[in-house]
């Protein structure tokens, strides 16, 4: 990869000298500027044209959503927001991803001297990531910046979870043609009891695009799996909960799955489905079992294809890695189906490319059409 050039934006010398330390370890980064504001930082953009910006939130003169929002309108660059962990701290990331930005990453004094060359690996590659992705949709005109909403499971790592890496390969798999992307939709006429969404990078947008398309007469259970910490869980399920048509709620354990409502697995626990066919129950747990991800997509996916064989829909929407490829692979052998968002709307186009080269997924969508074709399909 070519250098990539950041922008620092934090309005504490600490932690702009900590980032800058950091990112500059790494042999593709260079950092390019540094900025004490949100005015500063927009101001320079334009002087610098970084490939990625990491944002502080809370800053004098025009906090970090603000500046978000300004320039995402003029300039396609992606943005890191660096959050604290507070539930003003989750509510105001979630802003700044409504207004543009691309991903975050946790952010506090403890966190970081805890756990420094975990926070500092998962730094570099977020900023890779983006960078990289940057560059593939600044290749494409048509490309709409109100996707860009980049959430990741690596952030996790910071607080004792792993990160799986993600050696998948950015390339379209050949039998992932254009033509069978954009074809026009025709439901199957199939009977469905149950649908699972798993997402990671740049789900919250696709979930809430997805979503938005359900009607409230929705015929059967949803279950998501979205990699993301425990406060912002409890916060993005209430903020679906306003926007939807659909009822969407955190997951409890012990619950028994309604038409209509969408179950959001809980941030840093694992969601499962027990029992068998009509007579299933969610069960929420600590995550104990030493898994990469948790929530994770492969567990609840296998679930499942125990519970309720060849009854659900398994869609995966984008993230990085192949969290969900084998629960999808064992629901296909248990007669269900599996869809996939086509790697053009995709942020990061792991967890869905996993599934379409493997041969897994039937259909692949735009994240456009995605909602729409589950309302379809389910409800037809």
């Amino acid at each position: 990869m070519t250098e990539i050039k950041v922008l620092v934006v934090d309005d504490s010398a600490f932690f702009r000298k900590m980032i800058v330390s950091m990112l500059e370890s790494s042999m593709v980064i260079k950092v390019v500027g540094v900025a004490v504001n949100g005015k500063e930082a927009i101001d320079k953009v334009s002087e610098l044209m970084p490939d990625v910006i990491t944002m502080d939130i809370e800053m004098p003169v025009m906090d970090g959503v603000t500046a978000v929002r300004r320039i995402v309108r003029d300039h396609p660059i992606p943005i890191l927001m660096l959050s604290s962990l507070t539930r003003e701290g989750t509510h105001q990331t979630l802003d700044a991803l409504d207004a543009g930005a691309s991903d975050f990453m946790l952010k506090n004094f403890k966190t970081v001297s805890d756990n420094e060359n975990d926070f500092k690996s998962v730094l570099i590659k977020k900023v890779t990531d983006l960078a990289r992705r940057s560059r593939f949709i600044n290749r494409k005109p048509n490309y709409s910046t109100s996707l860009a909403l980049r959430l990741s499971p690596s952030h996790l790592a910071v607080s004792g979870q792993k990160v799986r890496p993600t050696s998948l390969s950015d390339a379209v798999p050949p039998h992932v043609k254009s033509s069978f992307t954009n074809r026009p939709f025709k439901h199957s006429a199939r009977k469905y009891d149950l649908l699972v969404i798993g997402s990671s990078t740049g789900g919250p947008v696709a979930l809430q695009q997805v979503l938005m398309k359900l009607p409230a007469n929705f015929p059967c259970p949803i279950l998501l799996a979205q990699h993301m910490p425990a406060l912002f869980t409890t916060a993005f399920a209430e903020r679906l909960n306003t926007i939807c048509n659909i009822t969407v709620k955190e997951a409890q354990s012990g619950e028994v799955l309604k038409a209509g409502v969408a179950y959001l697995a809980p941030g840093g626990r694992q969601m499962t489905l027990e029992g068998r066919q009509k007579v299933v129950r969610l069960r929420v747990s600590e995550d104990a079992m030493g898994l990469n991800y948790a929530p994770c997509v492969d567990l609840l996916f296998t679930s499942i294809a125990k519970a309720i064989p060849g009854g659900a829909l398994g869609v995966l929407l984008t993230g990085m890695g192949s969290d969900g490829c084998e629960g999808a692979r064992l629901m296909k052998e248990s007669g269900s189906v599996i869809w996939s968002q086509d790697k053009e709307s995709c942020v990061v186009y792991g967890m869905p490319q996993a599934v379409e080269k493997a041969g897994i997924s039937s259909e692949v969508f735009d994240i456009k059409k995605m909602g729409e074709n589950i309302s379809h399909e389910i409800s037809a």
